[in-house]
């Protein structure tokens, strides 16, 4: 990555952050939990939602280890049994943050085919919908404790469940397992689908 991507690509991803997360918090409150609003979670500000391990020093790590980057942001803390809906309300708060994203993506597609924009903006733009549409389609993978997870949990049987729940327990060591092991053998799904909906926006 050179400088005039970073450039791009940071702004960007501060803004899909700071809005996936806020939607997360806004749905709970919506539905009757208020803990992440007590949190201060309810906010467009990236200090509000990035951790300082997951979302600074990992990604710069993966990539002085010559591993593909990933970042995380702080988890939004919300109480399923305060929610309406409980499960299914979960479900609504977990698919959230990777609408949003989609909703972004979409957004900024229409800026560009409307005004046409060029030269910095323009690929500005095009790295917005890039980085949304990669937080939708990664988000939405149904792996504890991905957003996706929150989907098939408000499906899956009980036994089901419970090894999710474990899994989830792990926090982030669930996601680097995943990272390391899981995610090599569905990538060139992941990225078949984020080419996909990519060229949809952008054709």
């Amino acid at each position: 990555m050179n400088i005039e991507v970073l450039i791009y690509a940071i702004p960007a991803l501060l803004i899909a952050i700071s809005l996936h997360e806020m939607m997360h918090a806004l749905v709970g409150q919506w539905l009757g939990d208020d803990t992440a609003h007590a949190h201060g979670r309810i906010s467009f500000n990236p200090l509000h939602h990035i951790d300082p391990v997951t979302t600074v020093a990992m990604p710069i790590l993966m990539v002085l280890l010559g591993l593909p980057p990933f970042a995380a942001a702080k988890p939004v803390p919300i109480n399923m049994h305060r929610l309406k809906f409980e499960e299914f309300g979960m479900t609504l708060v977990g698919i959230a943050g990777p609408l949003t994203n989609l909703f972004l993506a979409i957004i900024v597609a229409l800026i560009i085919q409307i005004f046409a924009p060029g030269g910095w903006l323009l690929n500005f733009l095009y790295m917005n919908i890039a980085i949304n549409v990669g937080l939708f389609v990664f988000n939405m993978i149904p792996f504890p404790p991905l957003d996706g997870s929150r989907v098939l949990f408000a499906l899956a049987p009980e036994p089901v469940q419970k090894v999710m729940m474990q899994i989830e327990n792990m926090g982030f060591m669930a996601i680097m397992i995943f990272m390391f092991v899981g995610f090599p053998l569905i990538s060139p799904m992941i990225h078949t689908a984020q080419q996909f909906l990519v060229t949809l926006l952008i054709r």
